[in-house]
């Protein structure tokens, strides 16, 4: 049988930890592809164009918009984040597991379009940890850490809508989980309809 690769979606609070934890998925494990988005805010110190995100104007995104190359998008703070869907599709024919690091409005749409696709939502084990998170990045003002702090609260209100709730206490232990929780969807029997019915057919 052959095997398509999973469409996973994380998402998680700002300063939950989730693209370090990402960034030890794919170190550890080598099956998974991680899909960079495109934005519209300008990079921070360390990003790189094609590594962090495809960073492009306003008029641009809304061309990729209209044009239907782009999978989901979302505004968050702002700015506009979306997903290339060439490179999805492409590395899920493959058979590389794609995880997508995006924001509960573009889960959701993903849901919609893929509704085999997993979500996964990722959370500090509490409220002041997270707040001390967000301070110890020392790049932000406190009016960014208070807007961050409030959409958190509102996107709490989506987290029942996720696949699985992952605590991001201990990275090892934590990313161990988000590679069997991701890799225990190859043996779901959904992800293999077409060759379930091919076998079915000829047993008949």
């Amino acid at each position: 049988m052959k095997n398509k690769g999973v469409l996973v979606v994380i998402s998680g609070f700002s300063g939950s930890g989730k693209g370090t934890l990402i960034k030890a998925l794919l170190e550890r494990y080598p099956n998974y592809a991680l899909s960079v988005s495109c934005t519209t805010r300008k990079p921070r110190t360390g990003e790189a164009e094609g590594r962090d995100y495809y960073f492009v104007s306003e008029e641009e995104f809304r061309r990729m918009i209209e044009t239907g190359e782009l999978i989901e998008y979302a505004s968050y703070c702002g700015r506009y984040y979306g997903t290339p869907r060439a490179y999805v599709e492409k590395r899920m024919e493959e058979g590389q597991d794609v995880l997508l690091e995006i924001e509960i409005q573009g889960a959701l749409q993903i849901k919609k379009k893929f509704p085999d696709t997993v979500l996964i939502f990722v959370t500090p084990p509490s409220a002041a940890e997270l707040k001390r998170r967000l301070t110890g990045r020392g790049t932000e003002t406190e009016e960014v850490i208070a807007a961050r702090l409030h959409r958190a609260a509102e996107e709490a209100d989506g987290m029942e809508q996720y696949d699985y709730l992952l605590i991001n206490d201990e990275l090892d232990a934590c990313c161990a989980t988000l590679h069997q929780i991701i890799q225990c969807q190859h043996h779901r029997a959904f992800l293999h309809r077409e060759e379930i019915a091919a076998l079915c057919g000829e047993l008949k």
